[in-house]
C-alpha cells in the first residue's frame, strides 16, 4: 500500500512558506500540501489542500521533485510517494493568516533552513536542495 502526497514550494523574496502542525500528536514543520484523495489528480489534490489548509488558490508553477527511494510512513505501515511543485499564489501576506489551534503558517528564511528544518524525511531532502 502506498500513500500519494502532493506539495506546494512557494518562494517569495528570499523566503518559502511552510506549515507547523500537529499529526498525530507531534509537532511537524512541513511544506502545505498533503495526501491524495482516491481518484483525485495530482494538480487537483494539490490545489485542494492549499485550498483546505490555506484557504488559498495557487498556480502550479512546474515540478520540483518526486521520491525516487522506499519511504516507509511514520504513522502506518505504508509506503510514502511525495511530489512537490513550485507554486505561486496571488497575496504573500494572506498566506500566512492561517493560525489555527494547532497549525500556523508562516514565511521562513531560505537562508535559516539546516537539514534539520523539516520533520518529515523527504521534506529534509527537498529542504536540502532550497538551500542550494
Amino acid at each position: 500500500m502506498s500513500g500519494y502526497m502532493v506539495y506546494g514550494i512557494w518562494l517569495h523574496d528570499s523566503n518559502v512558506l511552510v506549515n507547523e502542525e500537529l499529526i498525530h500528536g507531534r509537532k511537524v514543520i512541513k511544506f502545505p500540501g498533503g495526501g491524495l484523495e482516491l481518484g483525485e489528480g495530482i494538480a487537483d489534490g494539490l490545489m485542494r489542500e492549499w485550498r483546505e489548509e490555506l484557504n488559498l488558490d495557487i498556480q502550479i508553477l512546474q515540478h520540483y521533485y518526486t521520491t525516487d527511494f522506499f519511504q516507509p510512513s511514520a504513522f502506518d505501515d505504508s509506503q510514502v510517494i511525495s511530489i512537490y511543485y513550485l507554486v505561486q499564489g496571488n497575496d504573500p501576506l494572506a498566506a500566512i493568516m492561517n493560525n489555527e489551534a494547532n497549525e500556523r503558517t508562516y514565511w521562513m528564511p531560505l537562508s535559516h533552513i539546516t537539514t534539520d528544518t523539516f520533520t518529515l524525511p523527504i521534506d529534509k531532502i527537498v529542504g536540502s536542495m532550497l538551500m542550494g
